[in-house]
């Protein structure tokens, strides 16, 4: 029998300008990913290609080592030419749909014949022949030793589409924005005729897609001081942000909506003109495309400016500006996950160009010129500043994390033992009945509160505010009103209510006579205490897993996430969304609403049949297995009034690690090492090589997917436990079949390249 184990990935999508071909072949690789997971889930038919590969990789890692593995995608984020691949990586995801036909817009359509505006090329063949000795300085200067890998015809080529792009209008964009929406509309209407399979993910788990826009002019957002009181910030970033809430559906948002995002997150400077409503409106009415979805869209993800009646004429531009690798939205959306196994959560970021550098000439050592300072400091120093305090903040919650199970690890053996005194050693030779299970679970509460004596008022001070905190956040997301300002009015209105209504008073020591309103209170709405046990009881049967049989506690884990799914269910806003109305009329008095949110969280019930379930579950376990599961589950408060002021309620109800991964061309030297600079072409002419040349796009497009590949092996083995590791060498033997079953699918398709194509299959051996 094998158990079951998630490893969900979080995409953070970087910007790249004409390297988005190469991410695409990225982000394909991680769609034959997922399908391929799903197919082997579903007892479906095996394919071939690297889908195949991946398959018999999951298939293998069953039989071997008896761990069944599920690869989901279902946070994504991305800044410009990131952006557009989560988008439409997205899109496949929430829908089953084909990435195959956006292959095609890639090789056939990024390319400055198809971008450059006619009303911005060159009127003649004799307009601005001065110029060309920039495009063929430019040419030289971006040669590298890869050239001879690519068709000759190729250089020709570059050269051609260089000069007539050198010598269009200048001062003005050169690529036309209506152009690039409607060959994103195009590559939305392919996929949707393509045949499409099933959704990429379990039914009520939510695909969350975030794209960063740059607000040219800024809005103004309030900010609260002691002195003066408020302040006015102009903010430039803005976030459009797409969910499918868990269900299939035949598209994740409306094409219009999706090509809007796409097209503003991508809108380089001087390369793209600005991006506006109208335009989208514009091309969408061109196509006779109805956009019923259109003012709820612009309230959502533009509320500032649709409140001043601005929405229409707001100038954006790429989301790469000011946010280029955006981890934070990624971060916030963990919050609402579902969770009914084990999970491996990931955050895996795609830089095409790692460790890019500023060019100054060539000079070792030099200084940059006038203009070159100007340009550094307004574009590219902002795009390539370093990730570290994302990473940062990602480590120190997963210090928080080990630090609680140190400290958990270090108090089992004394609550144990004061569990095992409050009951006796007879305890775990009954069958917990749900009857018995409520009553055990109360006493050990009891003494718990009792045992800490005065320190349990400030546990039950702290719990309380923390069941403030969740409550007054999730009444804010449902209400889908944005703003500080609006989140502090529901908190305070919320502690007041809980104040006027006494559920504040925990008495001298919170135990013996504790206010039954406050009692109430928290059996009504304390989530975050059930959640945290729950996942205590879910970390100690990973800590168990070695030492018994899959069968002796494949029940004990089943009714344990079936039970933390149910009470995770009732944090999504989805779930509430019918106090949405009542949320926005909330001006003062919150004690109607919080009734209304006590009904919708609907506890009791949820509170039974977790009993029912984990009582069957228990009492059908071996003895072995019953009783250190009873000892967490009785000894949880004592557990929590330990841990809960210790680390002041970070990361109690989270006891997972995050771990990060990278996937980019330094990352992945199996076939060759250099990374950029000795594989890809889209690197040249500042990152906007590949669409000068077909023969570019196909080589990145290439490299993107035997790249991809190489590193979501990688990944994948890597989730293995230190007691399952597979057996020398098989690892590169996987990567090595993935990488001719990637070559042997696009040989016939990439007649450009045949010679880095035979040339890597020399490479790989």
């Amino acid at each position: 029998m094998s158990r079951e184990k998630e490893l969900r990935l979080a995409l953070v999508c970087y910007g790249g300008i004409s390297l988005a071909v190469y991410m695409h072949g990225i982000s394909k690789e991680i769609w034959r990913l997922a399908r391929a997971s799903c197919a082997f889930l579903d007892g479906d038919a095996p394919t071939g290609g690297s889908q195949g590969v991946y398959r018999a990789l999951l298939a293998e890692i069953e039989h071997d080592h008896k761990l069944k593995l599920r690869v989901l995608v279902d946070i994504i984020a991305g800044a410009s030419a990131g952006g557009i691949n989560g988008v439409f990586l997205g899109q496949a995801i929430s829908t089953g749909q084909s990435l195959e036909p956006l292959t095609d817009l890639w090789l056939d359509s990024a390319d400055v014949e198809a971008l450059i505006d006619p009303d911005q090329g060159p009127r003649h063949r004799l307009s601005k022949i001065w110029a060309l000795p920039l495009a063929w300085m430019a040419q030289r200067r971006s040669g590298d030793r890869i050239d001879e890998l690519v068709e000759a015809g190729a250089r020709n080529e570059v050269r051609a589409k260089l000069s007539k792009f050198v010598r269009s209008r200048w001062f003005e964009p050169p690529f036309g924005g209506a152009r690039f929406s409607n060959l994103m509309l195009d590559a939305f209407d392919a996929m949707a005729a393509a045949p499409a399979g099933p959704r990429l993910l379990p039914v009520d788990q939510p695909l969350d897609l975030f794209v960063t826009v740059t607000d040219f002019a800024g809005h103004p957002e309030k900010l609260a001081l002691n002195s003066p009181a408020e302040v006015i910030e102009t903010e430039h970033r803005l976030i459009f942000s797409f969910t499918d809430h868990g269900q299939a559906s035949v598209t994740l948002a409306h094409p219009g909506e999706l090509t809007f995002a796409a097209r503003a997150t991508s809108s380089f400077p001087g390369a793209f003109p600005p991006c506006t409503v109208k335009e989208i409106d514009a091309v969408l009415a061109g196509r006779n495309l109805p956009w019923p979805e259109r003012e709820a869209f612009l309230k959502r993800n533009l509320p500032r400016q649709y409140a001043a009646n601005a929405a229409d004429c707001t100038v954006l531009i790429d989301g790469s500006v000011l946010a280029n690798a955006p981890f934070r939205p990624a971060i916030e959306a963990l919050r609402e996950r579902p969770a009914r196994r084990q999970v491996d959560r990931r955050f895996v970021y795609i830089d095409p160009h790692p460790g890019a550098k500023l060019d100054f000439g060539g000079k070792k050592g030099g200084v940059p010129g006038f203009f070159q300072t100007i340009i550094g400091a307004i574009s590219e120093l902002p795009r390539q500043q370093p990730i570290r305090d994302n990473l940062e903040a990602i480590a120190e919650r997963s210090h928080r994390i080990e630090r609680m199970a140190e400290i958990i690890a270090g108090i089992r053996p004394e609550v144990e033992k004061q569990v095992e005194s409050l009951f006796g050693y007879t305890l775990f030779l009954d069958r917990p009945t749900v009857a018995r299970l409520a009553t055990w679970r109360r006493r050990a509460q009891t003494a718990a509160a009792s045992k800490a004596g005065y320190g349990y008022a400030a546990y039950g001070h702290l719990k309380l505010a923390g069941v403030i905190e969740q409550m007054a956040q999730l009444l804010w997301s449902v209400g889908g009103e944005l703003g500080q300002a609006r989140l502090d009015h529901i908190r305070h209105q919320v502690a007041a209510t809980v104040r006027s209504q006494g559920m504040d008073d925990m008495g001298p020591t919170f135990s013996g006579g504790t206010n039954p309103a406050t009692i109430a209170f928290l059996r009504s709405y304390d989530l975050g205490f059930r959640i945290r046990r729950l996942r205590m009881m879910a970390r100690r049967l990973s800590d168990l897993e070695s030492g018994f049989d899959e069968a002796d506690i494949a029940l004990v884990r089943d009714a344990v996430y079936a039970s933390l799914a149910a009470y995770l269910d009732c944090k999504r806003t989805e779930t509430h969304l019918s106090l949405q109305r009542d949320v926005r009329a909330l001006r003062s008095n919150a004690g109607p609403l919080l009734e209304r949110l006590a009904e919708s969280l609907n506890l009791k019930p949820l509170d039974d049949e977790t009993e029912l379930r984990l009582s069957t579950a228990l009492g059908q376990a071996s003895r072995d297995v019953r009783r250190p599961m009873l000892l967490a589950y009785l000894g949880f408060p004592y557990f929590d009034v330990a841990t809960l002021p210790l680390l002041q309620g970070e990361g109690l109800d989270e006891f997972d690690a995050i771990k990060v991964d990278r996937i980019a061309p330094d990352d992945a030297t199996s076939i060759r090492a250099g990374g950029a600079p000795a594989t890809l072409k889209g690197i040249q002419f500042n990152s906007f090589g590949a669409f000068f040349s077909r023969a570019y796009r196909e080589n990145d497009y290439l490299w993107g997917r035997l790249h991809g590949a190489e590193r979501l092996i990688d990944i994948i083995v890597s989730t293995l436990p230190a007691s399952m590791q597979m057996k020398p060498g098989r690892i590169a033997a996987i990567k090595r079949d993935a990488f001719f079953a990637i070559l042997d699918e696009e040989e016939p398709k990439l007649l450009q390249i045949s010679p880095l194509i035979s040339s890597l299959r020399r490479e790989i051996g």
